[in-house]
């Protein structure tokens, strides 16, 4: 693999963004949309067995390092990945890597990069960013949300990689070994549409999918009977998932939309593909406004109705729906 120079590209969301510029360094030049899309990360998921701040978790797109794993596995492209068993075996794997002129993939804490202005910071351990050149006791960083480059101390890199609870990174460091410069996009776009569909429609337990949208607003409707201070941080909590951490509900769903965009023109200006984006759009309004209706409630003194809040949850869950029907509708013709 030749050595380029580095270009940042602010993106949407941190994991997607690390892979599009990584794979575009690289000689593959892949949007970000099309990455999120050929790594199958649209989901959703209420996990109320794992908590985050003491609150269920909330995912509305798969794992974290599922898409480098998964664009790995799609693409042919051959990633390392390595964690560390100290701080100072992980500072100088960084160290060597730099030197011997590689961009790389970090995951790290929000809240030790100082970088980050302080109303942002909060303890989400799985943040990706890139690195690409050490500067005296500092880094140069490309961090996917910022729009523009930034510079990171080494004290506070590394206290962000090996930061300790839950989905610790354990210093974890990726980089490409051989990236494929060619590839026939349209036999894995429909691959991962129809996966992405099939398990949103079908996923057999009711805490994933479509139907783990309805499972949450089940879970909305019993909070009438819960202490309200409780119901108020409930429901302050499934904003912050989607709204603030990661790229949310509404986010991922215009990042998909734009994949689906995107691939309609890799299929000659496919009518099908042009539609399912454009209810995919609504559908990230719809979660929007669902956010928004639920930021009123716990801000307003008056009482809470968590009817109307679960029944636009459940309204989201079946409109979604109808664009993974649709999808499946155009993948049949392949």
């Amino acid at each position: 693999m030749s050595v380029v120079e580095f270009k940042h590209t602010h993106s949407a969301h941190c994991e997607s963004g690390v892979m599009s510029s990584m794979l575009r360094h690289y000689g593959l030049s892949l949007s970000e949309p099309m990455v999120f899309g050929l790594a199958n990360a649209l989901t959703f998921a209420y996990l109320p067995f794992l908590k985050m701040g003491g609150m269920p978790l909330v995912a509305y797109r798969s794992m974290p390092k599922s898409i480098i794993k998964n664009i790995q596995k799609n693409l042919n492209v051959k990633m390392k990945l390595e964690t560390f068993s100290s701080k100072e075996k992980g500072e100088a794997r960084l160290d060597e890597l730099l030197a011997e002129g590689k961009i790389v993939g970090a995951q790290t804490s929000v809240y030790w990069l100082p970088y980050f202005p302080e109303e942002m910071r909060f303890h989400f351990n799985a943040h990706n960013l890139l690195v690409f050149k050490k500067d005296g006791d500092s880094y140069d960083v490309s961090d996917p949300v910022f729009e523009f480059t930034q510079k990171c101390d080494k004290v506070s890199l590394t206290k962000a990689r090996f930061v300790k609870g839950a989905m610790a990174p354990k210093g974890l460091l990726y980089y490409p070994i051989s990236v494929p410069t060619e590839i026939d996009l349209k036999p894995l776009i429909i691959k991962s549409i129809k996966k992405v569909s099939k398990t949103m429609l079908n996923t057999p337990v009711p805490i994933a999918g479509l139907k783990g949208i309805k499972y949450l607003a089940k879970s909305i409707r019993k909070l009438e009977k819960k202490d309200k201070r409780y119901a108020k941080l409930f429901l302050g909590h499934i904003v912050r998932m989607q709204e603030e951490i990661g790229t949310g509900g509404a986010g991922f769903r215009y990042l998909y939309a734009s994949f689906l965009q995107e691939s309609s023109l890799i299929f000659d200006n496919n009518e099908m593909l042009v539609e399912a984006s454009e209810m995919f759009l609504k559908v990230g309004d719809e979660f929007r406004e669902f956010a928004l209706m639920v930021a009123k409630a716990v801000k307003s003194k008056n009482n809470i109705d968590y009817e109307v809040i679960a029944q636009k949850l459940e309204f989201i869950s079946d409109e979604e729906k109808k664009v993974y029907q649709k999808l499946l509708e155009l993948c049949a013709k392949y």
